[in-house]
């Protein structure tokens, strides 16, 4: 059996997501689009964004052929606040209200510390950091309505293991967790929770252009456990952290990364 058939057999059925209404970013492909199936296969109500509009709109029809909720999907540049503000509004208005945000998007690209601008930092710190606390704000009204919510933030194990030629995200990565933890502080007496997942490397068509097969290798050495992490292993963890299962976790981070350390 395959890393990931593995990864998406036997999946965990929570009664409390039925229903719920979620938002994800960045759920077009890779590790969001794993979130996406996760939830709809819940049978919850999910919204989502990116910039990838074809492999957006190809998971929708794939979803949609199913027996749960057709997924959303609206084209969004995070990095533009105004048309994030307007594009949640819409999103809410859809799924009447909202219970759960999942803060997926980010992009990686390496880069070097002499290739930094003013300019390539302000770019990067809005693609990584910045539109994940303006998606947190535009939901927390609905989610204090319903003095309910769970908000899910994505780190990064690269800046643990303080790989190279990631330094912009590495600290965009570090600062999601701080923010993590101030959030679960400020929001917890709404009800509202909100945690971080901390991924290893996972298996999507986007790592697999920045290693080789050489490379893969040494991560799985690396690694406590044999095997490579799949998007549905990331969703797993995401799928309990917005569950009822979890209703006193808050605050904290949790890792899926094989023992990566």
């Amino acid at each position: 059996m395959s890393d990931t058939q593995q990864a998406a057999a036997g999946r965990a059925l929570y009664p409390s997501l039925r229903d719920k209404r979620v938002i994800v970013t960045g759920g077009g492909s890779g590790i969001g689009a794993g979130l996406v199936e996760g939830f709809v296969a819940q049978g919850a109500r999910v919204a989502f964004v990116d910039v990838a509009e074809d492999d957006s709109r190809a998971l929708v029809e794939r979803l949609g052929n199913g027996t749960g909720h057709r997924p959303i999907f609206h084209r969004l540049d995070l990095t533009d606040l105004d048309a994030l503000g307007g594009v949640f509004a819409t999103m809410i208005d859809e799924l009447v209200g909202v219970d759960v945000l999942i803060n997926n998007a980010a992009n990686d690209d390496r880069h070097t510390v002499e290739q930094v601008t003013p300019a390539y930092w302000d770019q990067r710190m809005n693609v990584n950091l910045r539109h994940l606390f303006f998606a947190a704000q535009a939901v927390v009204p609905s989610m204090k309505a319903n003095r309910s919510g769970a908000i899910v933030n994505f780190g990064s194990i690269s800046w643990h293991l303080a790989l190279a030629d990631l330094i912009l995200y590495q600290t965009a990565k570090a600062a999601i967790e701080g923010m993590t933890r101030s959030l679960a502080r400020d929001l917890g007496r709404d009800g509202i929770r909100v945690n971080a997942i901390i991924p290893g490397n996972v298996q999507t068509p986007r790592q697999e252009k920045w290693y080789t097969p050489e490379g893969e290798a040494e991560i799985v050495t690396a690694q406590c456990l044999d095997g490579r992490i799949q998007p549905a292993d990331i969703a797993a963890m995401a799928l309990f952290l917005a569950s009822d299962d979890a209703r006193m976790c808050t605050g904290h981070n949790y890792w899926v990364d094989a023992g990566w350390r």
